[in-house]
């Protein structure tokens, strides 16, 4: 914990308060999505359908307008989508603590929703503009404070909801209230280095710049694959823990999410020195990739039938897919910057949440339709292998690019030495 202070006292008062905002907004999201299908279902008694409807809708009016909420950062500023995202997500959680028709909750997801398409661009556009040359330092200690968000939050939620759901969303939204406040007092405005020219070109312009910049959108392909890996600790992780223990996988599951975001906490900061001191940027990408793929092995190996073998496998795959993606999350978000040319930063991140997204829904279809059907032959090794060869594809593809030298604008820093 004190590298983590002495890091984060290092940087700019802005950087400060973003890393600190994006703690509260992820401690406010989580005490709350975890248990909003439950108390949908059993709280106010609506069927499958209309549950996953709400729950779709959240996720669409996300991830479908990222790149809306991109643009406006470049050309109104950061601040502005940050506030706006703040607020709506306060109005959205509110609502969905108070009202139990299916139009009105259905209304309250997608302001949720559209809310982080809203400041998640501006705030990584933000933080990239204001650390400079440090960004791959200011990225790590951010995911720190997210994943740290991500940890406690649904544990503050479980303890409110021994008292009432409406008691959680109204403390999630005045969570966002009082961060809606915060960035209006305390947040200075800022604008990336290009937001004048910016404000001169149409949208469809801005656009056609992101989209005809074929390294990056190489680069946003390529790295699909580490988000599909990524969000299995939601989806083939669980699975694997109900097929494999019964009765004792939900609480299995709870403590693989306990450790994903506690080695992120733990570990980012040390894992991202060591990897800055050692390789370049393109290697720590490729490298990280590669252990997020292999991460999956030790479960295609795991004896079937074997209850203890199946926990070591399951936890040693989230330890390996959280050193995995800790090592490349700073590296990737400083490449996206790097491809961007440092212009229309915040249009590159929306563009490349919305690409990661898609993809995350069509990996998600393939690697359930692969359970089923490996689970009908009685040869789960069948997904994990396709997990792991989906890690290593990703890796060899980064490392393509980078022997093309399309993953920077310019030469890469050699590491720093030791």
């Amino acid at each position: 914990m004190k590298d983590l202070w002495r890091q984060t006292r290092s940087f700019p008062p802005a950087v400060r308060l973003l890393m600190a905002n994006q703690f509260a907004i992820n401690l406010a999201f989580y005490m709350l999505m975890p248990y909003l299908a439950a108390h949908l279902s059993d709280g106010l008694g609506l069927a499958a359908w209309a549950v996953g409807l709400v729950l779709g809708v959240r996720n669409f009016s996300q991830q479908g307008m990222f790149l809306i909420g991109g643009t406006l950062a470049d050309r109104l500023g950061y601040k502005t989508p940050i506030m706006a995202g703040c607020l709506l997500r306060t109005a959205g959680f509110g609502l969905l603590g108070w009202v139990d028709n299916l139009p009105a909750l259905i209304a309250a997801s997608a302001a949720t929703g559209f809310a982080g398409a809203l400041f998640n661009p501006a705030v990584r556009a933000y933080l990239a503009v204001e650390a400079g040359e440090r960004r791959v330092d200011a990225f790590a200690a951010f995911n720190v404070f997210y994943q740290a968000g991500m940890l406690l939050g649904p544990l503050v939620g479980l303890a409110l909801l021994a008292a009432d759901f409406r008691l959680v969303c109204t403390t999630a939204a005045g969570i966002f209230a009082v961060l809606t406040v915060l960035q209006w007092r305390a947040l200075p405005a800022r604008r990336g280095h290009t937001a004048d020219a910016a404000r001169q070109e149409s949208v469809l312009a801005q656009w056609r710049t992101v989209v005809s910049n074929r390294p990056f959108l190489l680069f946003a392909t390529a790295m699909i694959g580490s988000y599909v890996l990524t969000f299995q600790v939601y989806l083939a992780l669980p699975l694997a823990a109900a097929d494999a223990l019964g009765a004792n996988g939900t609480a299995v599951t709870s403590g693989l999410f306990i450790v994903s975001a506690a080695v992120a906490v733990v570990g980012q900061l040390r894992l991202t020195g060591w990897a800055k001191q050692r390789w370049r940027p393109s290697q720590a990408l490729v490298r990280g990739l590669a252990v997020m793929g292999l991460a999956f092995l030790p479960l295609a190996l795991a004896p079937r039938g074997s209850s203890g073998a199946a926990l070591v496998a399951l936890v040693t795959a989230v330890v390996l897919l959280a050193v995995g993606s800790a090592v490349v999350y700073p590296f990737e978000m400083d490449t996206v910057v790097a491809l961007s040319g440092n212009r229309l930063v915040a249009t590159y991140y929306g563009l490349y949440n919305t690409v990661s997204g898609l993809g995350i829904t069509l990996g998600n279809l393939v690697t359930g339709a692969l359970w089923d059907f490996a689970q009908r032959h009685h040869a789960l090794w069948v997904t994990w292998t396709a997990l792991t060869a989906t890690g290593l594809v990703c890796a060899a593809s980064v490392a393509a690019l980078a022997r093309a030298g399309r993953l920077t604008t310019q030469a890469e820093p050699e590491p720093t030495p030791a």
